[in-house]
């Protein structure tokens, strides 16, 4: 059973930066395409970031030269590195692990940016 724990969420002023984990357990992590969604209150889940599991990634465009996303394998662990945040960034931010036809998610992690 994979497991995904994402930590790093917190309160922070427009501005400001935060920088999000996502611990895996329970398989081989290097193997798994990640990936980092958003879901704001009363809104779809969208995607964030992704990283292959050769480390190419890819950024919704809101959040190019903002965000960065990042892997280590060794500690299997994904990271979010968030700078220059903004309100409209306030949301549950969720870890997702992908390969072949398995998916997993995390639980979630609440980001409020304040004005």
């Amino acid at each position: 059973q994979v497991q995904l724990v994402e930590s790093g969420g917190g309160l922070v002023q427009a501005g400001g930066s935060l920088k999000l984990s996502c611990a895996a357990s329970g398989t081989i992590f290097s193997r798994y395409d990640m990936g980092w969604y958003r879901q704001a209150p009363g809104k779809q889940r969208d995607l964030v970031a992704v990283i292959t599991s050769g480390g190419n990634t890819n950024y919704a465009d809101s959040m190019k030269g903002r965000f960065t996303i990042s892997r280590d394998n060794a500690k299997n662990t994904v990271y979010l590195q968030m700078n220059s945040l903004k309100p409209d960034d306030t949301a549950v931010y969720f870890c997702k692990a992908v390969w072949r036809q398995y998916v997993y998610w995390g639980q979630g992690t609440q980001v409020t940016v304040s004005s």
